[in-house]
């Protein structure tokens, strides 16, 4: 058996959000399908139906943008069926050509904000795994050559295959398939960091060098990796040279996340260290 990382990214707009996060979450194969089950589970028992039934998706940016919380916190918490209801009303309000009511905003919002907790439940309790590797908006170096594959990416990498050893097990790495041209660089760095690169070459003996692209409305596991590494963008800090500020209501997010970033042992050189799945790289082009 082996574990799948599944990987998306966050902020490489370098628009809105204050940091760019590549990375997602690591979970078994055994406990994969039980896992996006739970998940498709959990969707319909909050929204009524399927959110790709209607254009949506499990994503942080449609989950917990700052209009969901503001909706939510316009009428008292609702119990669960008439929030079910009146957050399927507000889904098929658009198909009616009608303005949602005032109760359906308030229970679409407060349904975002359970889906949202409740999928980071559901990957503690079924062992998932998050790494991600956070950078500051930086323009690339016109010196950088289009093969080298970055910093705070060799990072993450590093850390899964530290994670892999640990657990004596392959790694698979599933993407989201978005633009033909981006996905086939991203692979020719990828082969020669695998191929040309002496860590690279050793991180082959558990992370397969070949990654899988899927659409990400076909694969939970790769929307529920951008919902954890959105939360990340937006209130995870850690050091003095992370100073840009943070939603206060996605911090508790965070928190919840907490259990399931991995913490191992990491090696260089002959020496052992403590590492983390999650890493912040102030500039992933210089040298080391």
């Amino acid at each position: 058996m082996s574990f799948l990382l599944f990987i998306d990214e966050s902020g490489h707009d370098q628009r809105i959000t204050p940091y760019e996060v590549w990375g997602g979450i690591a979970i078994h194969a055994s406990k994969l399908w039980a896992f996006i089950s739970a998940v498709r589970t959990l969707e319909q028992s909050v929204f009524g139906a399927y959110l790709h039934q209607y254009g949506s998706e499990i994503k942080g940016s449609k989950l917990l943008q700052k209009e969901r919380f503001e909706w939510a916190k316009q009428g008292p918490k609702m119990e669960e069926g008439a929030r079910r209801k009146h957050a399927l009303n507000f889904l098929n309000s658009t198909i009616q050509n009608r303005t949602p009511r005032r109760d359906e905003f308030t229970a679409f919002g407060q349904a975002c904000i359970t889906m949202s907790e409740g999928v980071i439940h559901l990957l503690n309790s079924h062992d998932a795994k998050v790494f991600a590797s956070l950078i500051p908006h930086l323009p690339k170096p016109k010196t950088v050559p289009p093969e080298y594959l970055r910093k705070d990416q060799v990072f993450l990498l590093e850390r899964y295959f530290y994670f892999l050893e640990g657990e004596k097990e392959m790694g698979l790495l599933v993407m989201d398939e978005t633009e033909k041209n981006s996905e086939r660089q991203f692979v020719r760095r990828l082969e020669r960091y695998f191929t040309q690169t002496v860590p690279g070459r050793q991180r082959t003996q558990w992370i397969v060098p070949a990654p899988l692209f899927v659409e990400s409305d076909m694969a939970y596991g790769v929307q529920v990796a951008d919902l954890c590494i959105y939360c990340l963008n937006w209130a995870w800090r850690r050091g003095r040279r992370m100073v840009l500020p943070t939603r206060p209501e996605i911090e508790p997010f965070v928190s919840l996340l907490e259990r399931s970033m991995w913490h191992g042992d990491g090696y260089r050189e002959g020496k052992v260290f403590k590492t983390h799945g999650i890493v912040y790289v102030p500039d992933p082009y210089e040298r080391r």
